[in-house]
């Protein structure tokens, strides 16, 4: 299981989600380089992810669609903004594919992996909302608790 790190965001519409990880950042970053690695761990169980459709690169597209146990679901359309590998990868919901903007923006986040010594990652997501009701909705919607079991099945991919 990953372990919390207490990192506190700049902003009012920003929150943040660091946690160490037990493998090394490059199995990190693979298991969101390959899609059919980020379908087993980007959604919560017993939420699924069964699209994961996406060019890992700076300007790339990125359409990821989780689904809920009771039918629900999440469409994630958007594009990479930065993407260095085995340290950052920058997303947003603010353009779909080819730059096109959307009528509405939910999010942008940065993703960072820093070696954290013995052959461990330090992951931080750090999420920026357009409002401060954004952002309320986001924690809301379980961003804090979500995100962090999403980070202990990061693991396990990563660590498989």
């Amino acid at each position: 299981m990953t372990t919390p790190v207490d990192v506190k965001p700049d902003g009012d519409r920003d929150v943040i989600l660091c946690r160490i990880i037990d493998a090394p950042r490059e199995k990190v970053f693979a298991a969101f380089a390959t899609p059919e690695k980020l379908k087993q761990w980007w959604a919560p169980r017993p939420w699924a992810t069964p699209i994961a459709d996406y060019e890992l690169r700076s300007g790339g597209n990125s359409h990821i669609v989780m689904e809920g146990p009771n039918g629900e679901r999440f469409d994630q359309p958007g594009v990479f903004l930065e993407v260095i590998p085995n340290e950052k990868i920058a997303f947003t919901d603010a353009y779909s594919k080819a730059w096109e903007p959307r009528e509405k923006s939910f999010m942008t986040a940065v993703l960072t992996f820093e070696d954290a010594g013995a052959g461990k990652t330090k992951y931080t997501a750090h999420v920026f909302h357009p409002t401060v009701a954004d952002r309320e909705r986001h924690e809301k919607m379980g961003f804090h608790g979500g995100w962090g079991i999403c980070a202990d099945h990061l693991e396990e991919v990563a660590r498989a």
